[in-house]
């Protein structure tokens, strides 16, 4: 899936969830004045996850409890050779690699390693270290399902 396309899934599933106006161009067929046809670019729909229930690593998904939710994203990016730093998540992730591989090692005992167009809820309370291995940069998005009060994450003492 290329940036634009991925773009173009995720601002029409904004429009599916009601979160923005979902106009094509900003105009409406009644502001067009000629009848609708499909246009020649709409999104194509790819599922990322489905009903995903685990993390990488088989934990339960479990949402913060007691405070109101609040939802964070970046993008991530990693340059040959660079690594994220030890650290865990005390909330639920969703990542998805926009290029590049990314290799993570987890205190677990475990290493998995993330093509671009992979899509995956990382592990949760466990500490891991993010790792470009390959020879070009590794950009990830990266949402955190949060809850106020809450540190999304936490660096290794």
């Amino acid at each position: 899936m290329t940036r634009r396309t991925f773009i173009t899934t995720v601002a029409a599933a904004v429009c599916v969830l009601g979160l923005a106006s979902c106009s094509s161009g900003g105009t409406s067929s009644a502001d067009s004045g000629a009848a609708s046809a499909p246009a020649a670019s709409a999104p194509s729909s790819g599922m990322l996850l489905d009903q995903q229930a685990t993390t990488v690593l088989e934990q339960p998904l479990a949402y913060p409890k007691g405070a109101q939710a609040q939802v964070s994203s970046t993008i991530v990016e990693l340059q040959p050779g660079q690594a994220t730093g030890w650290h865990k998540h005390n909330v639920p992730l969703f990542a998805y690699v926009l290029e590049g591989t990314l290799t993570v090692e987890y205190d677990a005992g475990v290493t998995k390693e993330f093509p671009a167009g992979t899509a995956y809820m990382e592990a949760t309370k466990v500490f891991h270290n993010g790792v470009n291995k390959g020879s070009g940069v590794v950009r990830v998005l990266v949402t955190y399902m949060g809850a106020e009060g809450l540190t999304n994450t936490t660096k290794r003492p």
